[in-house]
């Protein structure tokens, strides 16, 4: 019998306490340059000793802070304040939690575990902020939606209409999505296991072997995650390395690699028969990633540190693989509702000027891989045009030799893409992260050298 989930049984943390623990963690993230998520996992781990309920508040206070981050800031510029983390959580508790400023007052005594005692400039800014709501019509569209300035133009060309949906759509929580390992276990055993753990969790709706959580618990604590039984990825990333279309016996490579979610999936569609190569420019990625094809149970993926996307070993590979995926390097927009604090670091403006030509040359080089008659599935976790179908027309208009492959032609299970003939996912339409991908094949008589 499989044992159940138990929280932790620690101390708890006083509703004051936790603030003062949400405050610690902000000033962390702020000081730390790096992804939220691996600096919030980090701070946990040098805090054993706050139990599975209160870290679950906290991090709940600290990601609603994070989806509300432009919005916070114009109230506290519009009243003189200063933008810091204690300001920011101090005008959430107001506007977003709608707590009265002696409620506020109550939990920063400067006692024990708790918050500094207010200022009294500080129970002026709780007085102005009594009684008004997070939003206000006078706000900018930029910081209504939570965009900075750079994306909004490309975002809105993207959705048009439905551009307040979706982007309301990627300040909501992202749901906890696993794949099942076909390596090891399969999904209706896997659900069985869960819901025997006493926990909610359904098909998803896209994805054949996705599982989704509807709990708030770390899914690091599931059995299943430790024995390899399933991995943690979204129900998007699950079907980008669906539609590879990889085979047992195929060869096969993910040319931008990076932690080796996709690399994973493709090597159990193999049935780990064949040959995956796994690519990036990151050492340390690599390395991590090889850590989880072992646990896995992976043994056909072999990783290939590149010196750049132009590596000598492209060359010498000239078209010997049936399938490449080049999941290239992207401004994560399709990940701001798991990651909303991607959406204010420095990538910004310029960078995406930056990232257009090298997406063009990493798919150049990619394709020189792809025998005659295989596939090149080019992908991005973006939801802008200019990184996904405008990349892929001028991949065409310069390589002849390669044609798309239309999504009903390609992988006629999955419908519903908000593109005919790519696969275009989006939070709003799709619940799952934003994801693009499509599929082009070379032909099998070249009309041109590549």
């Amino acid at each position: 019998m499989v044992p159940p989930v138990v929280p932790l049984l620690l101390s708890p943390v006083s509703p004051a306490a936790r603030l003062q623990t949400t405050l610690d963690l902000l000033h962390e993230v702020d000081a730390i340059a790096g992804p939220a998520d691996a600096l919030v996992s980090a701070f946990f781990r040098a805090r054993r000793h706050i139990g599975e309920d209160d870290r679950g508040e906290i991090i709940a206070l600290f990601y609603a802070l994070l989806r509300h981050h432009a919005r916070l800031g114009w109230w506290l510029e519009g009243q003189g304040a200063e933008d810091h983390p204690r300001g920011r959580l101090l005008a959430w508790l107001m506007l977003g939690e709608g707590r009265t400023a002696a409620q506020v007052a109550a939990l920063f005594t400067g006692r024990n575990a708790d918050p500094a005692a207010l200022t009294e400039w500080e129970r002026n800014l709780l007085g102005k902020l009594q009684g008004k709501s997070i939003d206000h019509p006078a706000m900018p569209e930029p910081v209504r939606v939570e965009s900075p300035d750079w994306a909004l133009a490309p975002l809105q060309r993207r959705f048009g209409v439905d551009f307040a949906r979706e982007m309301a759509a990627t300040l909501s929580p992202a749901p906890r999505d696993l794949r099942v390992n076909t390596i090891k276990a399969n999904r209706p055993a896997t659900l069985s296991a869960l819901r025997a753990l006493g926990l909610r969790a359904e098909p998803t709706p896209l994805a054949p072997l996705g599982i989704r959580i509807d709990e708030s618990l770390s899914l690091a604590r599931l059995p299943m995650l430790k024995s390899g039984e399933v991995e943690i990825q979204d129900e998007g990333s699950q079907l980008v390395a669906l539609l590879v279309d990889a085979h047992p016996g195929d060869r096969v490579v993910d040319f931008c690699a990076g932690a080796g979610g996709k690399t994973l999936a493709m090597a159990a569609q193999m049935a780990n028969k064949g040959h995956v190569v796994a690519c990036d420019v990151m050492e340390g990625r690599l390395k991590r990633a090889a850590e989880r094809f072992r646990h896995a149970g992976v043994h056909n993926v072999q990783t290939r540190l590149l010196s750049s996307e132009t590596d000598k070993w492209v060359k010498r590979h000239k078209a010997g693989f049936d399938r490449v995926l080049v999941d290239a390097p992207c401004s994560g927009t399709g990940t701001w509702r798991r990651n909303p604090d991607a959406r204010w670091r420095a990538m910004a403006g310029s960078r995406l000027d930056n990232l257009l030509p090298l997406q063009a040359k990493i798919l150049t080089s990619a394709a020189r891989l792809v025998r005659p008659g295989g596939r090149l599935v080019y992908a991005t976790c973006s939801l802008l045009i200019e990184e996904n179908e405008d990349q892929v027309a001028a991949f065409l208009a310069a390589h002849p030799d390669f044609e798309i492959v239309p999504l009903p032609q390609a992988a006629p299970e999955l419908t519903g893409s908000a593109h005919p003939d790519f696969l275009s996912l989006t939070p709003g339409q799709h619940d799952t992260d934003g994801f693009f991908a499509a599929v082009m094949q070379r032909r099998a008589v070249e009309t041109t050298s590549a």
